[in-house]
């Protein structure tokens, strides 16, 4: 089935950009202090990790808003405990 443009469906803005969550920040800020402590780039703590490097970067900046799993695969690529990367 081809793609028709239909001008009454609304197209929502990508919710990165609308992010605005002390706790995401808090988890940006710890996820890039950590990463610094382990003295990886991004670049190889998304190979580590196995996701995109782009991804490590929009999650250290607090625009993008890892899954459980996700910050459970950082915590083993960093070789700490999941609790480690979550602020209090």
């Amino acid at each position: 089935m081809p793609w028709l443009f239909n001008p009454q469906v609304r197209i929502i803005p990508s919710m990165e950009k609308h992010i605005d969550n002390q706790n995401i920040k808090a988890l940006a800020a710890r996820v890039k202090a950590v990463r610094l402590e382990c003295n990886i780039s991004q670049e190889q703590l998304a190979l580590a990790a196995n996701v995109d490097r782009s991804f490590i970067s929009r999650l250290e900046r607090g625009i993008a808003n890892p899954s459980y799993l996700m910050l459970v695969q950082i915590a083993n690529a960093l070789g700490k405990p999941t609790k480690e990367l979550i602020p209090d």
